[in-house]
């Protein structure tokens, strides 16, 4: 299996609605054979440029362990649904942990 970051944007509804569509694809991920690691929900936020007359969007962020064939079918339902404005899957390193600070090595800037 390898790693992926799905990230979709869903066009502003109420939260129950925003909800279906976020566990439509949840499901189908998990019914292809596919594990969700982790879910980030960014919520709702203005877009820098309007898509499909819509000046907000819902931002949700899947990190994905799955087959290709699973993220295929994925990328094509998102592609048709209609209540997502835009999506991009990318292939990743992993779901990451958190910043790492850099090591103080004893020296200051000036």
């Amino acid at each position: 299996m390898r790693k992926y970051e799905v990230i979709f944007i869903v066009k502003p509804m109420d939260d129950e609605q925003t909800n279906k569509v976020i566990e439509k694809f949840t499901k189908l991920i998990a019914d292809n054979g596919g594990t969700i690691e982790k879910e980030d929900r960014w919520g709702k936020r203005r877009l820098a440029y309007q898509i499909k007359d819509f000046q907000e969007g819902y931002y949700d962020l899947l990190y994905v362990n799955a087959e290709p064939a699973c993220v295929k079918e994925v990328d094509r339902v998102m592609k048709i649904t209609e209540d997502v404005l835009k999506h991009m899957i990318v292939r990743s390193e992993g779901v990451p942990e958190g910043e790492e600070e850099p090591e103080d090595d004893g020296v200051e800037a000036v």
